[in-house]
């Protein structure tokens, strides 16, 4: 879990304080949070239409610059970017210029002059979505599908939607989220929302190893118990192991891992009754979890996707309606 990358507290909103940019979680508050989740709720049901499209953006044109490999989560962008009947470009970065050196801020304003008005941007580097917000022109907008090990905004809140779907209001929640939270962009997303949202109790849960230092100063409680850690919870997230983010031996075996911090069955017996069980994936089966609790009751591991399309439509949504509006204004003025 990094550090956020430093920019000016303003940059994911307006000057009448809308949604411009959605790059972090950190600070934008609960409103703005509500009304994403909000707006997402309306999306749900697009996908049982008959014709699974609404004309909201429909004229504009949302660029997916992936600079890492994450199949489900462009292919969540796209298929909601379409079902708002936006005009999608996907830039294969392995073929593009940006592979013979073209730089960041080149890439940016090639397409810029193919008057693109937003950017999805995912990069192994945090505060990428940072640096093509900071440039970006006046009418683009920037939505960031996960940088480094800082950020994955739209995840956390894809997670806060299933949350919210199952349980109602946060005030009373126990959360558990469990694993490699040192080298989680979603667990950081996951944290501020849920403190931003009001959630009763956080809690983060794993090997000494992969707990950042003062990640209390968060706002979340600390086990190495998974036992503990679960015990009476109403939601437990658990995270993918992240091997390719690891500086040295951070862990012996996976095997051992699954023993100590693996979720099962009779483990989850000690959280509440009710308790959901959620994943980002892709899920390391028999080492974050066994599939008997990903394939049981209490997983709602496929809502996420689902609810994916719908989260991320209501952000893009957003961003490009403020975006309009501001255009709007401009003319009026």
């Amino acid at each position: 879990m990094a550090a956020p990358p430093m920019t000016r507290p303003d940059l994911q909103r307006d000057a009448q304080g809308r949604l411009k940019h959605f790059l972090t979680i950190d600070g934008l508050g609960g409103e703005i949070l509500t009304e994403i989740l909000d707006r997402a709720e309306g999306f749900a049901g697009v996908a049982r239409q008959a014709v699974k499209k609404v004309p909201l953006c429909r004229g504009k044109i949302i660029a997916n610059l992936f600079f890492e490999n994450s199949t489900r989560t462009r292919t969540t962008f796209e298929l909601a970017a379409k079902r708002l009947s936006a005009d999608v470009l996907n830039l294969n970065i392995s073929t593009s210029s940006t592979a013979k050196g073209e730089t960041l801020l080149d890439t940016l304003r090639n397409l810029e002059a193919m008057h693109v008005d937003m950017f999805v941007v995912r990069h192994g580097d945090s505060g990428a979505a940072h640096f093509f917000a900071e440039h970006a022109a006046p009418h683009v907008s920037v939505v960031n599908a996960g940088d480094g090990r800082h950020s994955h905004p739209t995840q956390g809140m894809l997670d806060m939607f299933t949350i919210r779907r199952h349980k109602g209001d946060f005030g009373a929640l126990t959360v558990a989220i469990v694993g490699d939270i040192l080298h989680s962009r979603v667990a950081r997303s996951q944290i501020l929302a849920l403190t931003a949202l009001g959630a009763g109790e956080v809690r983060v849960i794993g090997p000494r190893t992969l707990i950042p230092t003062r990640v209390e100063e968060l706002g979340v409680r600390v086990f190495h118990s998974l036992r503990e850690g679960v015990r009476d919870a109403d939601v437990v997230i658990m995270l993918r192991l992240q091997r390719e983010r690891m500086d040295g031996a951070l862990l012996p075996s996976e095997r051992e891992y699954f023993q100590l911090y693996g979720l099962t069955e009779r483990l989850l017996e000690t959280a509440k009754p009710d308790a959901i069980v959620l994943h980002p994936g892709p899920i390391n089966r028999g080492v974050e979890m066994d599939s008997q609790v990903a394939d049981g009751p209490r997983s709602v591991i496929l809502e996420q996707v689902s609810n994916g399309i719908a989260v991320r439509m209501a952000v893009m949504s957003l961003c490009l309606g403020t975006q309009s509006q501001r255009a709007q204004g401009d003319e009026d003025g």
